[in-house]
């Protein structure tokens, strides 16, 4: 499966690692099926954000009564390695629900996409669109 994801989330991710380095940045993934179509920001409210992340629950929590009043579906979620690249780190393998949520991680100026299997992370291809 390839993602579709426009230009401007693939940004807005990037310059949200940019912005919060060294700590971690996190949110959360908006759309359905193989289009994601908003990434909005969260408070990383983990105690040591330089090496782990959580997202606010309240922002969670906000997010998932959207999604029941019929705005647009989480997703998945995203954060940042500042120090590191963009793969699954043991933390996040133990961290994962296993849900088949999508997750996005940003290292290295780069994004890639997991997908949270029963089996583990799963790497996705991508595609950026325009708009």
């Amino acid at each position: 499966m390839t993602l579709h994801i426009s230009s401007k989330v693939l940004d807005a991710m990037k310059e949200a690692a940019a912005s919060a380095a060294p700590l971690e940045c996190c949110g959360i993934l908006l759309g359905r099926g193989d289009t994601i179509i908003g990434a909005v920001p969260t408070a990383n409210v983990h105690p040591l954000p330089a090496a782990h992340f959580e997202i606010d629950p309240a922002a969670l929590i906000s997010a998932y009564r959207d999604e029941r009043g019929g705005g647009p579906a989480i997703a998945g979620f995203y954060h940042s390695h500042p120090n590191g690249v963009a793969v699954p780190s043991a933390t996040d393998a133990a961290m994962a629900a296993h849900d088949g949520r999508i997750w996005a991680i940003i290292g290295a100026g780069n994004i890639r996409f997991w997908r949270d299997e029963s089996t583990g992370f799963n790497e996705l291809s991508y595609a950026a669109i325009t708009g």
